[in-house]
């Protein structure tokens, strides 16, 4: 008995941990440091941003987190950025992000990482959830980003130089010992020349937007960007990350379905509100929400580059949302035709796994 009494508990929080219960999950929308129009936010602006996300109606839980791409303030050299103090006077959590394309080095971003330690000392600690060094900068320097125009980008020899100088930098400080980390989109990931950053980090923030998925050259696995296909693009996307992962958490640093697109089509894919509500309710309710840690894109559109538009709610920042976030709303039909495009939902995949193990070794246990 003195055998089997421990090994049943074991057994128990491990099936506690396959149910989500055991570990914290954050959920909420990334933010930029400008508006629309190139103006910097402000601290009223971001509070503003923060109050209408943990106060939407029928939303699915609290989204009370926050993925910022830089720690400075729009229009400084290394000023503190003002999403920083709005956070902590709303009670969100931050992920951090230190902006790393196109440069040589990370010293501002350090520089005004070191000002907020400084400043806001174990509150800031507290709210931080992570830290991510870069932002699709691997996407930016790859063949496909080069094509797109995405911009300038970094190498994964710089992103893993980048991840070590964050973590020397913060070690002796409040915020050491804090996961540090990569995002990038999920093509960046799964491709092998970039297995050094999978190394170097905690985990992995990854970027899938199936809107965006007109590359006829990822066969075997294409489907035409409709909007049918849009859960088993990211369902697909997603298992090949966690393939690539080497045992790394993977978490949802961006994804979402446009209401708006202007400019050239991308494939197959159509904007519009209701494709964007249906998104919501067969991606974030079947497979996200409460389950991995996600910030969806976005609740307030902020690049001025994109000519697509995710915002859920209006330039006033309202707390009704262009579409029922209720997951609620999601039919019998919409889980089945998800479920039968991608299999069970990435919850339920999980949950199936450790309750087979747990039987398993609970017979064993018992014999």
């Amino acid at each position: 008995m003195s055998f089997v009494l421990p090994s049943l508990l074991s057994l128990l929080a491990l099936l506690q941990i396959c149910n989500g219960q055991e570990s914290r999950i954050y959920q909420g929308f990334n933010s930029g440091n400008t508006l629309t129009d190139y103006t910097a936010k402000f601290e009223d602006d971001f509070v503003k941003e923060f109050t209408t996300m943990q106060n939407l109606q029928n939303a699915p839980g609290v989204f009370n987190s926050v993925r910022l791409y830089t720690n400075i303030q729009a229009h400084t050299t290394s000023d503190v950025l003002s999403a920083i103090p709005a956070a902590l006077k709303t009670n969100t959590s931050i992920l951090l992000g230190l902006w790393t394309s196109g440069s040589n080095n990370i010293t501002n971003e350090l520089d005004a990482l070191g000002k907020a330690i400084d400043e806001y000392g174990t509150d800031f600690a507290n709210a931080v959830v992570a830290i991510s060094v870069g932002s699709e900068d691997l996407y930016r320097l790859s063949d496909i980003g080069i094509r797109q125009n995405a911009g300038i980008g970094a190498g994964p020899d710089a992103i893993v130089r980048f991840i070590n100088e964050t973590r020397s930098f913060i070690e002796g400080t409040s915020l050491e010992g804090k996961p540090v980390g990569h995002v990038d989109t999920w093509r960046s990931w799964v491709n092998e020349s970039n297995s050094a950053v999978i190394e170097a980090v905690d985990f992995i923030g990854v970027d899938i937007y199936p809107f965006f998925e007109n590359d006829t050259t990822i066969a075997p696995n294409f489907y035409v960007n409709t909007f049918d296909n849009a859960v088993p693009i990211f369902r697909d996307r997603w298992e090949q990350v966690v393939n690539a992962s080497q045992g790394k958490d993977v978490w949802i640093t961006e994804t979402g379905w446009p209401f708006k697109s202007e400019g050239p089509a991308w494939g197959e894919s159509q904007a519009s509100v209701d494709f964007q509500a249906e998104y919501w309710r067969g991606v974030g309710c079947g497979d996200l929400f409460g389950r991995v840690n996600t910030w969806w894109y976005t609740l307030r559109d902020a690049n001025p580059e994109s000519k697509q538009k995710f915002a859920i709610t209006n330039e006033d920042l309202s707390t009704e949302a262009s579409f029922n976030l209720s997951c609620s709303a999601v039919g019998t039909g919409t889980r089945n035709a998800a479920r039968s495009a991608g299999g069970l939902s990435l919850r339920e995949r999980v949950q199936d796994i450790g309750r087979w193990t747990f039987a398993i070794l609970l017979g064993v246990a018992i014999l």
